[in-house]
């Protein structure tokens, strides 16, 4: 019997054995399939967009999650005393494979996502947050990165490795190092929940955003808009099957062309009411709550940290340093100007008079009495201007302009894989160098948030044997489909818009750093924009213009005529684009400076902060608490005021080619070497002064918005 049973037991422990291994082996097929647990094998290593499945996500999460954290216990448990390479610059290369998954999930998130990525992305999201908490509030690894900070000998180091030495300290202790065990929980269920309410905050403004269509089906409701813009609109509304109506939606290049043209007062008003309340309807997508309790924890986070207000533990990192210094800049443009958007105001009512409309201006009126005023005044109108403006050719000109300042050309790589069918890959060449991968993807579509932005699906940095890494940097925008008759036809703001991502890329391509996390556009929040907002200076330029703005049916160039008359509407309507702009850096100072607990009324509370400012009706604020994506789903919390900080930088970075040509190579290779291949190497002021020679001066952003 004995003999039976321990046959019997050796041939189950054979058989559980070749069971686990099958299992085993059937676990590390689905690992060998996934992705992510690889170096991608593909030209340049691009993401295999074609070969991601929704599946992978979760798992490479997981396992990036744990490779980092078994990278972060052998940093921590190395018995050598602590050093730049093993403690500092080690943690820097660890996470590669959570950096490799990261940015792709999350870019994917922003530009092609679904209903599964957003779920997966309410599982990860408190995943990475946990991890970041865990690795900055690890006390083991602080006290070793602490005895570098205060012993190592700086003399030995070069900039960039003071400055990755300098961070990565700083980053400790603003994460929550020097805390007591008790205040480090708190902190971490506080990350926990900004993210996943980050989240939900953005989600619902893409579900408020897609939600919402302004159908017509009376031919005489399109009364005043232009055959472009009603073929646009028949297109949208074929392809949501609704075909023999037309659909105009809230996203920006259906909306501001209808509110600038259409004679309907009444469809106005109610297109633009639906893109000023999204998520404001006490429905499910309502964010007013999610405000609340983002602006709350924000404020609790501040004061565990020391700080009296959420803007000050931000601006400390940035150049501004201060909530009042950006508070002092706000006053200072707002003093300049509202007066002008009275005056602006005043004019389009006496318009509106003339034309024998007895009304007062309101909001959904701006852009249609602005356009009337503009061709009445300058015989200018913004569909005189976008026959010439041909999204392919914009794009050439665009490339043009960085040819000749940097000597950069682009090659379409059609093999790469894209992101999205109408998605492009460019390879990018200094000389015969190959340097970067460029996607750019121009349109909307209901899984795309709105508006413009640039990413980086890698940053340029050098691998641990010193191989330099080309960064991937992708394009993205939301511009007006081709139709059956029409090619993409931008208007003037979209050119522009375009120039400045492009300035993004270029800050992120032109990058020549050692390490990831100060390469590219990693530098202080209120710096980022200036190598963006110093392109757009370019697009306006005669000589460029004349490269560019070809009539998309006649090739011919854009008239010198119609050129000067672009001059001398530069300034036209300045007091309201600046005062719309610079009134949403005030709301956004306005709920980072609360210094207690708001529980009030979402709506009350930004109708007093514009009230505060002295914003006229007739505008209203550019972005919505309930939607302001930017401070309440994006990095730019208490940093929104950095588009006007820096506008005063390009606009005197610019300056420095005017006083020789825009094309100088010594001021071009200064700029290169000084600004855009730094990344945040050295401190931004040390990089401005080195690029310029002196401080900044307001007088050329003054003089270039016409508020002398």
């Amino acid at each position: 019997m004995k003999i039976k049973i321990s046959i019997i037991l050796a041939a189950f422990v054979t058989a559980l054995s070749a069971c686990n291994t099958a299992v085993n082996n059937k676990n590390e097929a689905k690992m060998t399939d996934n992705v992510f647990f690889h170096e991608f094998d593909t030209p340049y290593g691009v993401p295999p967009f074609d070969k991601i499945k929704n599946s992978d996500y979760l798992p490479a999460f997981k396992e990036a999650v744990k490779r980092q954290k078994a990278e972060i216990e052998a940093i921590v448990n190395n018995s050598e005393a602590p050093d730049f390479h093993n403690t500092v610059e080690a943690l820097e290369y660890s996470g590669a494979m959570l950096d490799r998954v990261s940015n792709v999930f999350f870019n994917l998130l922003s530009s092609n996502t679904n209903d599964t990525m957003q779920k997966i992305a309410e599982e990860v999201s408190p995943m990475v947050t946990a991890l970041s908490d865990e690795i900055y509030m690890n006390d083991k690894l602080f006290q070793r990165v602490k005895k570098v900070y205060e012993t190592a000998d700086t003399s030995a180091m070069n900039s960039e490795q003071k400055m990755l030495l300098k961070k990565t300290y700083k980053t400790f202790v603003r994460g929550g190092a020097n805390l007591g065990e008790g205040d480090k929980e708190k902190l971490k269920e506080i990350n926990k929940k900004l993210s996943v309410l980050k989240l939900k905050f953005g989600n619902n403004v893409l579900a408020a955003t897609n939600k919402y269509k302004l159908v017509i089906d009376n031919k005489a409701d399109l009364s005043g808009l232009p055959q472009s813009v009603i073929d646009a609109a028949a297109e949208e509304a074929a392809n949501a099957g609704m075909k023999g109506k037309w659909v105009f939606t809230v996203q920006k290049p259906s909306m501001i062309p209808f509110l600038t043209y259409s004679d309907k007062r009444n469809l106005r008003e109610q297109i633009l009411t639906a893109y000023t309340t999204r998520c404001n309807h006490n429905d499910s997508l309502d964010n007013k709550d999610i405000v609340k309790q983002i602006v709350n924890l924000r404020l609790e986070k501040a004061k565990l940290l020391g700080y009296k207000t959420y803007a000050a533990y931000v601006l400390e990192e940035n150049m501004a340093k201060t909530p009042q210094k950006v508070n002092e800049l706000i006053d200072n443009i707002l003093s300049r100007s509202i007066p002008k958007a009275k005056k602006e105001a005043a004019a389009l009512h006496d318009l509106a008079l003339d034309m024998g409309d007895n009304i007062e201006i309101k909001p959904w009126d701006w852009w249609y009495y602005t356009e009337k005023l503009r061709k009445k005044e300058y015989d200018l109108s913004e569909e005189d201007l976008k026959p010439y403006f041909k999204l392919e050719n914009v794009r050439q000109g665009m490339f043009d302009v960085a040819n000749k300042l940097y000597g950069l050309t682009f090659k379409i790589n059609k093999q790469l894989p894209v992101m999205y069918p109408d998605a492009v890959a460019y390879e990018v060449y200094d000389g015969d160098k190959m340097i970067a991968v460029l996607y750019m993807d121009f349109f909307p579509r209901a899984s795309k948030n709105a508006g413009a932005w640039m990413t980086a699906y890698r940053k340029q940095h050098r691998d641990q044997k010193g191989n330099n890494i080309i960064p991937v940097i992708s394009l993205t925008t939301n511009f007006t489909k081709p139709t059956a008759t029409e090619p993409s036809l931008l208007t003037w703001e979209e050119v522009t818009t375009l120039f400045h991502e492009f300035g993004h890329c270029l800050h992120g391509m032109l990058s020549n750093c050692t390490y990831r996390s100060l390469s590219g556009t990693d530098v202080p929040r209120d710096f980022v924009e200036m190598p963006s907002q110093f392109m757009e200076n370019f697009a306006a330029e005669p000589q460029v213009l004349k490269s560019y703005a070809k009539h998309w049916k006649t090739g011919e160039s854009i008239p010198d005529a119609l050129i000067e008359k672009m001059k001398k509407t530069s300034t036209f309507n300045k007091g309201f684009t600046v005062t719309e702009f610079v009134s949403a850096a005030a709301l956004d100072m306005a709920w980072h400076t609360i210094t207690a607990p708001f529980d009030g009324d979402v709506n009350a509370f930004e109708k007093e902060a514009m009230d505060k400012i002295g914003l006229i009706p007739q505008i209203i604020v550019r972005y919505r608490s309930t939607y302001y994506s930017h401070i309440f789903s994006g990095g730019y919390a208490a940093g929104y005021y950095s588009y006007l900080w820096t506008a005063v930088l390009d606009a005197d970075a610019f300056g420095a080619f005017q006083e020789t040509s825009i094309f100088d190579k010594n001021t071009a290779k200064s700029f290169r070497d000084n600004i855009l291949s730094k990344g945040g190497t050295e401190d931004a002021e040390t990089l401005w002064l080195r690029f310029r020679g002196r401080e900044p001066k307001v007088d050329f952003y003054l003089k270039r918005e016409g508020l002398e």
